[in-house]
């Protein structure tokens, strides 16, 4: 198969005699401020791959539109081909991260409501936060595309929360990519995982995400296995 992209965690093939769908690899590589921190975690791509099939099924039950078809190993899944935003939307319901940088909230406070922020996917210009009509300015899409891909963050966000909330993980704050599919519906595309969502214990606060590498909190795979077994009922 060709590869049409390989990222960070990811390489993307395009299917033989399938142009509409692509193949999606998982990779082990984990990396942190803008890949200046950089490891390979055996088991890392096997893991995200299999939360993301889950909370993609998740989303697809709930009528939210993604790019997920079907997992098809471990390390991959086939997905609709999608045209993608060059926007990161990113859902807050506890400041952490950049948020408590930006704007001197203390980590763990809950939001009195979910936060959405859009980011501008630049790696040379280190992916800023932009504004509505930064967006516009920029033409990353059209005013009606941003209320859009805005209201499906939010759904998406109640959707998770709650799915979390049983499983004994609070979500801390998730980052979305959107895509143009085939049919023309724009849809959640990406990957939907600890690498791009805050998670942690609701009962003990342990963090269980991405932070454990960015931070040298833990391992980063027994974090992902804790989500994993939750998720799962385990």
């Amino acid at each position: 198969m060709k590869i049409l992209y390989e990222g960070k965690a990811k390489i993307v093939y395009q299917l033989e005699g399938e142009e509409d769908k692509l193949l999606i690899h998982f990779k082990d590589t984990a990396t942190a401020f803008d890949a200046t921190k950089k490891a390979e975690i055996v088991g890392k791509g096997v893991l995200n791959n299999t939360i993301s099939s889950i909370l993609f099924k998740l989303l697809e039950e709930r009528k939210i539109r993604t790019h997920f078809i079907k997992k098809v190993s471990e390390r991959e899944m086939i997905v609709w081909k999608a045209k993608r935003y060059d926007l990161e939307v990113v859902v807050r319901n506890v400041a952490a991260g950049s948020l408590c940088k930006r704007l001197g909230i203390r980590e763990g406070e809950k939001l009195k409501k979910p936060l959405v922020e859009f980011f501008y996917k630049n790696d040379e210009l280190h992916d800023p936060p932009i504004c509505v009509d930064h967006a516009l300015l920029l033409g990353l899409a059209n005013r009606r595309e941003l209320i859009h891909m805005k209201r499906v963050a939010l759904l998406v966000n109640r959707v998770l929360k709650s799915f979390f909330r049983e499983h004994d993980l609070l979500l801390v704050d998730f980052k979305l990519e959107f895509g143009k599919l085939p049919d023309n519906q724009i849809a959640v595309i990406d990957e939907i995982s600890p690498d791009t969502c805050r998670l942690w214990d609701a009962k003990t606060g342990e963090k269980l995400d991405k932070d454990r590498f960015r931070f040298d909190l833990g391992d980063l795979i027994e974090g992902y296995k804790k989500i994993l077994e939750k998720v799962q009922g385990g």
